[in-house]
């Protein structure tokens, strides 16, 4: 069998194109390493506040857009918004064209899952997050009455929707805790850690003078992590403080508006970011929902000096070695200024190497994939 030939179709819930944000890196990064191993895919994109791209069709052989609905439009189905707002007749035929298998990106984007028009195709499903659990973490976040209502109803909804997965052929889990909760409802469910932007560890040796928050800090666990960073930990600290991401909300702004060893820069470029994390002497990233695997803590160990963490960031994830793990705020501070006087050396990225090429190559994850979809018999010396 000609193992090049293999074509999948994968549903995405954003245009994966620029790789910017946690979901849609994953999604890029594995569709460039399935398209690295010979596989050819079908991309199916649902378009909101982002591009089309031609560089995705760089590495896929078709890729469809689809606008998703507006909030009016889907608040009120009994299906979770983030599901029913993605629905599309034209993907329905587009899905049923071929007897090619499908790789459904997120419960977002599951809302056919169960038609029985794709009854007898090969179906399955990437886990980002345990989304009931997720949207039950933003609302606890949250203190806008009116979202945290959505919140709590989209939870609810994303709780009773979460069933349907019965109907997928496999389900890939991105972190080892939504494995272990996932596999007491499902069998046919397999652990792959999250694709990503990095090759190998290119972490720099000796010393950087900040210390590195990083994040889409639009998005209310990053929001929250800020403000909890600036006012137990940074304030009143004798060292630089970066704040680094998209769209910081204007309570943080004020907060650390007053707080001079904060620097904030609003929505830096990709090659920015990169300079940032890897020119710190610390990446501090915390956060208050163990919920998936956060993207950025991967890329600060692939790129970055000393990581320190809280529980939550790491737990369960693998990672727990290679990072300084704190709840404290108090002991935070110390283990903060301890790190700042030492040097990062090449003994500590050849640890990060052994433990991150084992578990988190981005080929190896991939052939995890073609191996479940496509069967035992995908093996490297058939790829392409």
């Amino acid at each position: 069998m000609n193992y090049s030939d293999k074509t999948l179709h994968i549903v995405s819930f954003n245009v994966p194109y620029p790789p910017d944000y946690g979901g849609v890196i994953d999604v890029f990064y594995k569709i460039k390493a399935l398209h690295d191993l010979g596989i050819k895919i079908h991309l199916h994109c649902f378009n909101y506040g982002r591009d089309e791209s031609e560089d995705l069709g760089k590495i896929c052989e078709k890729v469809y857009y689809y606008p998703r609905k507006k909030f009016y439009q889907a608040i009120y189905s009994k299906v979770p918004y983030i599901v029913g707002s993605r629905q599309s007749d034209e993907l329905l035929s587009n899905l049923t064209a071929d007897n090619h298998p499908i790789l459904f990106e997120g419960m977002h984007t599951c809302f056919y899952l169960k038609h029985p028009a794709l009854k007898d195709k090969i179906k399955t499903v990437r886990m980002h997050n345990v989304e009931w659990d997720y949207y039950r973490s933003l609302k606890e976040a949250e203190s806008n009455y009116l979202i945290k209502f959505y919140f709590n109803l989209e939870s609810k909804k994303l709780k009773k929707f979460e069933d349907e997965l019965k109907n997928a052929d496999k389900i890939f889990a991105i972190s080892k805790s939504d494995y272990e909760y996932l596999r007491q409802s499902y069998e046919t469910i397999s652990y792959v850690p999250a694709f990503h932007n990095n090759e190998t560890v290119t972490s720099k040796t000796g010393k950087g003078n900040f210390i590195l928050y990083q994040g889409n800090l639009s998005v209310v666990e990053n929001n929250q992590a800020a403000m909890f960073i600036a006012k137990k930990i940074a304030e009143g600290m004798p060292h630089k403080f970066v704040f680094a991401g998209k769209n910081p909300t204007s309570s943080l702004k004020k907060e650390i508006k007053n707080i001079k060893n904060i620097e904030l820069i609003e929505n830096p470029p990709f090659e920015k970011m990169a300079q940032l994390i890897a020119d710190a002497q610390i990446n501090l990233l915390l956060t208050f929902q163990s919920t998936g695997i956060k993207l950025k803590l991967l890329n600060s160990l692939y790129r970055g000096r000393f990581v320190v963490v809280n529980g939550k960031m790491v737990n369960n994830t693998g990672l727990e070695e290679l990072c300084i793990v704190e709840d404290n705020p108090n002991a935070t501070k110390r283990i903060l200024s301890e790190l700042m006087e030492m040097d990062f050396t090449q003994t500590d990225i050849e640890k990060r190497k052994i433990i991150l090429d084992e578990g988190f190559g981005n080929r190896a994850n991939a052939m995890k994939i073609a191996n479940e979809i496509f069967g035992e018999g995908f093996s490297l010396s058939q790829t392409v």
